[in-house]
C-alpha cells in the first residue's frame, strides 16, 4: 500500500509540473486595448501606426477615417499570427508578461519581412517635442525622385491640419497613398499608413510655402521629394494617359476564372451590354478601394444591361495560390462578378501590356476600360482616387455613375 500511495503521489506531482510546464509555453493571448507598433527601417526611422485589441481575436487599425477590422487572428506555438484582411500579408510576434510583442510584418508573395514591434495601452503615433511652426493645411504640387530618371513623377499633396495632427494624402497620376495621418513637429512634418498591405512613412521639412523630405516604403524603398504651395494645381486627366493603340477599336482577351475556365469578352453573358474591365490585383489597396465601389454598383443595378470584369495580375508563385488570393478578395468584399486570373508569379505593367497588345501602356493598377454596347472602348480610366482623397472620390463617382448612364441609355 505505501509503495501504491507513493507511486500515486509521485505520478501525481510529476503530472502537475509537467501541466506547468506545458501552461508556461501556452501563447499569452492579446490583452484588450490601444497598441502602439512600429515597423523599423532605414535611417533610423520608424512606420508608426495604432490598433485597438478589442477581443483575443479581433483588432482595429486606424489610419485618420480608415478603421480595419482584423478578425483572423491565430495564436500557435509561443506566437500570435495576425492575418490581415483581404492581403496575404501578416504580423507573426511573441508576446511578452508587459503586453509588448517582438516579431515581424510578413509579405510572402512579394519574399519581403520587416521587423515588427508594439506596446500595449498606448495610441500616440508620432511623439511631439515642439509646437507646429507651420500650417500645412491645403494643396501642395508635388515632385518625387526629382531629376533622377525614369523615377520621377508628380503628385499632388491635400492636407488638413488641426493643431498638431495632421491629415490627408498624395494623389499621383495612378492613384493615391491612401489614408495619411500624423503631425507636424515643430518644422518637422511626420506622416504613415499601415494598410495590411502597404507600410508608408511621409517625413518632410516645411519652410514657409515649401517641403523637403522622404517617403519610404516598407524596409526596401526610399526616395526625396519635394513640394510647395499651389491652391490651383492638378494632375493630368487620368482620362487621358491610358489609350488604344492606332487601327483598335475594341478589347479582346480570354483568361481563366477560379473555376478554371475560360471567359472572354465574345460571351453570350458580355453580348449587347456595357462592360467595365477592370485591371487589377488582389494585392493592390487603391484596386480594393475600387473593388469594394465596383461591387456595390454592379449589386445595385443587376437589373440593368451592364457587366463588370476583372483582370487580376498577381504576385503569387502559382496558379493554385493566385486563384485562392482572388477567391479570398471575392468572398470578403462580396464581388459578384467574375474576377479572371490573367497573370501570376508577378505584376509587372510591361509584361501586363503583353496580354493586351492593343493598350499604349499598362500605367496603372487599378485601370478601367468602359466598353460600349457595340464592343466599342469608349474611355480608359488611369488610377483610381479611393476614399482617402475626399471631394476627389465624390467626383469620380459622380462622373462614373453619368457616363454609365450615357452608355446605357445609347
Amino acid at each position: 500500500m505505501r509503495y501504491i500511495f507513493g507511486l500515486l503521489v509521485f505520478t501525481s506531482l510529476f503530472s502537475c509540473k509537467n501541466e506547468t510546464k506545458s501552461n508556461t509555453n501556452a501563447v499569452i493571448p492579446l490583452d484588450e486595448g490601444m497598441y502602439r507598433a512600429w515597423l523599423p527601417i532605414q535611417d533610423n526611422q520608424e512606420i508608426p501606426f495604432v490598433f485597438k485589441v478589442e477581443s483575443k481575436n479581433k483588432l482595429k487599425i486606424f489610419n485618420a477615417e480608415e478603421t480595419i477590422l482584423v478578425d483572423e487572428i491565430e495564436y500557435k506555438n509561443d506566437s500570435v499570427y495576425i492575418n490581415l484582411p483581404v492581403f496575404k500579408d501578416y504580423l507573426v510576434a511573441k508576446i511578452s508578461n508587459d503586453e509588448s510583442l517582438n516579431g515581424f510584418y510578413v509579405s510572402p508573395d512579394r519574399d519581403r519581412k520587416v521587423s515588427f514591434r508594439a506596446e500595449g495601452h498606448e495610441n500616440i503615433r508620432f511623439p511631439v517635442k515642439e509646437k507646429p511652426s507651420a500650417n500645412i493645411g491645403g494643396v501642395w504640387e508635388t515632385v518625387f525622385s526629382k531629376g533622377i530618371e525614369g523615377d520621377e513623377y508628380i503628385a499632388k499633396g491635400i492636407f488638413k491640419q488641426k493643431g498638431q495632427k495632421v491629415t490627408g494624402t498624395f494623389r499621383t497620376t495612378t492613384g493615391d497613398y491612401r489614408y495619411l495621418e500624423g503631425v507636424m513637429d515643430g518644422d518637422t512634418m511626420k506622416l504613415s499608413t499601415f494598410d495590411g498591405a502597404h507600410a508608408f512613412l511621409f517625413t518632410a521639412t516645411v519652410k514657409d510655402s515649401t517641403m523637403n523630405g522622404y517617403f519610404y516604403s516598407g524596409n526596401h524603398w526610399k526616395e526625396p521629394f519635394e513640394a510647395k504651395r499651389n491652391e490651383d494645381y492638378e494632375l493630368p486627366n487620368a482620362n487621358e494617359l491610358t489609350y488604344l493603340k492606332e487601327g483598335y477599336e475594341s478589347l479582346d482577351f480570354v483568361f481563366p476564372n477560379t473555376s478554371d475556365e475560360l471567359v472572354g469578352l465574345k460571351d453570350d453573358r458580355y453580348k449587347d451590354k456595357v462592360v467595365v474591365v477592370q485591371i487589377m490585383g488582389t494585392w493592390c489597396p487603391n484596386c480594393l478601394d475600387e473593388s469594394k465601389y465596383y461591387a456595390d454598383f454592379y449589386k445595385a443595378n443587376k437589373d440593368k444591361d451592364i457587366e463588370f470584369i476583372a483582370l487580376a495580375f498577381e504576385y503569387a508563385k502559382d496558379k493554385e495560390t493566385a486563384f485562392s488570393r482572388i477567391d479570398r478578395l471575392q468572398s470578403k468584399i462580396g464581388v459578384d462578378y467574375p474576377v479572371l486570373l490573367a497573370q501570376y508569379d508577378g505584376a509587372d505593367k510591361a509584361k501586363a501590356q503583353e496580354k493586351l497588345p492593343m493598350l499604349n501602356h499598362v500605367l496603372s493598377y487599378p485601370t478601367s476600360i468602359f466598353i460600349d454596347k457595340k464592343g466599342k472602348v469608349r474611355k480608359i480610366h488611369t488610377g483610381f482616387n479611393g476614399p482617402a482623397t475626399g471631394e476627389k472620390y465624390t467626383e469620380f463617382k459622380a462622373e462614373f455613375e453619368a457616363f454609365i448612364t450615357t452608355l446605357l441609355e445609347e
